[in-house]
Formats: C-alpha cells, structure tokens, sequence
C-alpha cells in the first residue's frame, strides 16, 4: 500500500466525543464558579437545538417515505407498526412497576416531612412550569396524529403527524412500482442527502450547544440542590442503571446485539443527548447510525420516531418513583390498590407527554388527582421543581437508549436486522458502504465509525 492510500488517523481532540466532554466538563464549571454567566449562556443550548429541531421533520419525512416505497408492502409497515406498539407498551409497564419496587425499598422521600399547609403556593409554581397546559386526553391525543393540514405537521415540527404523512405519501409512492414517477423517489433521495449534509454542519456546533445547557442547568439550579434531593436522585440513578441492565438482557435475547458494543459506537449521540438534555438533538444522527449498522430504513424509520412519544423509559421510570417519592414527604402510606391505580394512570398519561411543557409535572399532577388520597395535594408536585431539571439526563439517557433497542428488537424480530454486518460494525471492522437504493451516504467526518 502506498503512503497516499494509507488512511489518516484523525486527531484525537477532532473526535466529537473529546470535544463533548470538554464541553460539559468546561460548562459544569462555569455554572459552578460564575452561577450568573451560566445561567445567562442558555441561548447557546436553545440555538443548536433550534437548529436540529428545524432538520427533524424533513428528514423523518424522507427517510420513511424511501424506506417504505423501496419496501413496497404496507401489510410489513403494518406489522411493525404493530409489534413496535406492543413492545413499547410491555416495557414501559415494565419500567413503571419496576420505579415501584425502587421506591418502595429505597423509601426516596422519608424524612422530609412535609405537612400540606406548606404548598399553599405549590400550584401556583406547577402551573408556572407546566404554562397552565394539560395532557391530551386519550382520544384527543389518537386524533391528533391525523395532521390539520400537510404543511401544519411541518411547521408545528410534530414527529407523529409527519411520521402518519410520510407512511401514507411512502405507500402511495410504492403502488406506482415500476410505472411510477422515478423522478419522485430521485428527488427525495437527493433531498434526503442534502438534509443529513445539513444536519452535518449543524453538529460542528454540538460542543457549544452542551457547554451552554450545562452551564445553564448548574447556573440556574446549583449544586446545592443536589444535597437536598441526595436520596431521590440516588434512587432515579441507580434504577436507571438497573434498568439499562434490563435492556441489555432484552437486546442480547431478543436481538442479538451487544449493548455495551452498541454504547460505546452511538457514545458521541449519548453523550450531546445528555449535554443538552434533549433526545430530540441526536434523533437524526441515531436513525443514520441504526441503519448504517444493518437496521432497515423502513423499520429505524418507523419505530424511533414513535418512539419518542410511546416509548419514553426513562420517563416512565422516573414517574413511578416519584409518586412514591411524594407520598413519602408527605407521610402518606398508599396501599397496593393505590400504586395500582398510579401505574394504571401513568400508562395512559405517559403516551402523551412528548412536546408538552412540564409534561412530567402534568402527568404527576393527574396520576396523584387520579388516586384520590386527600393526604396528598396535587400542589405536592411542586417538590420537585428543584429536582427535575437535574433528573434530565437520567430520562434522556433511558429514553434514547430503550428506543435503540426497540428498533433492534423490531428489526429482528421482522426480518430486516443485518446480524453480520451488525457485528462487523460494532466490533469497530470495516464494511462496505450501503447500497441498498435510497441509502444515505453521510459524510465519515461527520459520522464517525471506529476502523472506518
């Protein structure tokens, strides 16, 4: 091999995993020693997820119109659709009895004892948080998929109703076949690469992006309040990493995928996920990296944006421990019957959650109204006002990473998971480029394969 065709190692401080975590280490210092500077640097965070959130729609729309009309079968969209619904429902259960059995032995707020006199102005701050909104209701929520108009789902950027769209226009586009219009499809490839190119130099902008929303998150909200709520943060973190075990387990069993070797080849995508607070940020990045390591257009391009509205663990997780959490700063003893209802509760409430202000906030407000225990206000949830904003990266990591292994699972289980070339990327070997037609090719730069 001449000098010319030896591949140049990339320097390590051009790895955007490096720069990631300078990046938060940098803003958990300065939200640390200046509180005032980090709390004014949020713009920073709010324009770089701006920036992808503009990209989302789009690209969701191209990938899953390709997807399907290459497939050309709407009993196999169906059949994901259903079993990616399936899935969702028996795990988020799962995370919402498993929240339970944490909170019930770990008891996260005994000893604070609260008396309700005091959270006279409780409601006032939930209803602050949450911009006096509530969660959809069951139905409202399944109508409001069914988009207003076409150009509305765009420019509300609402992931289902652009994900109803897209399957529909895919479908349509695949009757034609081979008498169909080629220039339709064409174009939207060409559109679909000229978006991830965007999206490419939109992600040399991640580091400030994380920089800013730590040092916000520290600035605002201080390290002070880390001591206050030390037990419930403890428990969140440690069910979270309990229940990631729990994952790995069903992606080994259920999908044949390493999680640790998946982890360590999306870490740049967790990693800006957690600076910012946000799975949204990294949702076309995550999608590229699941089809590129051998999952189908179609099936990554149906599940993981439903995903983000059905399949929120993290959350999930979170939710259950909290209304334990409350119940316990309170004094109040529920009974099984009571937790039942709770998760009952929590089962509708959750599926509705994604894009509400304070969703997590109205969701617990609704589950506690739900139980009916008079012991406990539903001005109560304003106790985790300071609390929440540092729980983010415990739901957004979960989030992320249980709609990774459903798209595994999924693919898998229809037939559409490259097992080979899977493991081929995982172990860090080279594989070829995709050639499966309407791939998108990213720039290596941008996209960043170890041993690639």
């Amino acid at each position: 091999m001449t000098e010319t065709e030896t591949p140049r190692r990339s320097r390590w401080y051009t790895s955007l995993f490096v720069q990631l975590l300078v990046a938060i280490v940098g803003g958990i210092l300065v939200g640390w020693l200046w509180p005032e500077v980090g709390a004014d640097l949020k713009p920073l965070a709010d324009g770089f997820i701006k920036l992808i959130k503009m990209m989302i729609a789009p690209i969701i729309f191209c990938t899953v119109v390709i997807g399907i009309a290459h497939v050309g079968d709407l009993k196999s969209v169906g059949r994901i659709g259903v079993k990616a619904l399936i899935y969702f429902e028996v795990v988020t259960t799962f995370a919402l009895l498993f929240g339970l059995v944490v909170g019930n032995l770990v008891q996260p707020g005994a000893g604070f004892n609260i008396s309700p006199e005091t959270l006279a102005t409780g409601a006032d701050a939930v209803a602050a948080k949450t911009n006096s909104g509530e969660l959809p209701h069951t139905v409202e929520f399944l109508l409001n998929i069914i988009p207003a108009s076409v150009f509305s789902a765009f420019a509300e950027n609402s992931l289902l109703q652009v994900l109803f769209f897209a399957v529909l226009f895919g479908l349509a586009l695949a009757k034609f076949g081979e008498h169909g219009p080629p220039v339709v499809f064409e174009f939207i490839e060409h559109l679909s690469q000229i978006f991830f190119t965007i999206i490419g130099w939109i992600m040399r902008l991640a580091p400030i992006g994380a920089f800013g929303a730590m040092a916000y998150i520290i600035g605002q909200y201080g390290l002070s309040s880390l001591g206050s709520y030390a037990k419930l943060i403890a428990a969140c973190y440690v069910a979270a990493a309990m229940f990631i075990l729990v994952l790995g387990v069903i992606a080994s069993l259920l999908a044949g995928v390493n999680l640790w070797r998946f982890f360590l080849y999306t870490k740049d995508e967790f990693f800006l996920a957690l600076g910012t607070a946000s799975t949204e940020v990294v949702l076309p990045r995550i999608m590229t990296k699941l089809i590129d390591a051998g999952c189908s257009r179609t099936t990554t391009g149906l599940v993981v944006p439903t995903g983000y509205s059905f399949n929120l663990d993290g959350a999930t997780l979170y939710l259950s421990i909290c209304v334990l959490f409350l119940a316990q700063a309170l004094g109040v003893d529920l009974s099984l019957g009571e937790q039942i209802t709770a998760v009952l509760v929590l089962m509708l409430t959750s599926k509705g959650m994604a894009g509400v202000p304070g969703s997590s906030f109205l969701a617990l407000s609704a589950t506690v109204a739900a139980i009916g225990h008079g012991a406990i206000p539903v001005a109560a949830v304003a106790l985790l006002l300071g609390a929440d904003r540092i729980m983010d990266s415990m739901r957004v990591s979960v989030n992320l990473l249980g709609n990774c292994v459903a798209t595994l699972v999924v693919a898998r289980w229809e037939g559409q998971l490259d097992a080979d070339r899977m493991r081929a990327v995982l172990r860090g070997e080279p594989v070829a480029p995709l050639d499966e037609p309407g791939s998108t090719h990213v720039d290596p730069a941008e996209v960043v394969v170890s041993g690639r």
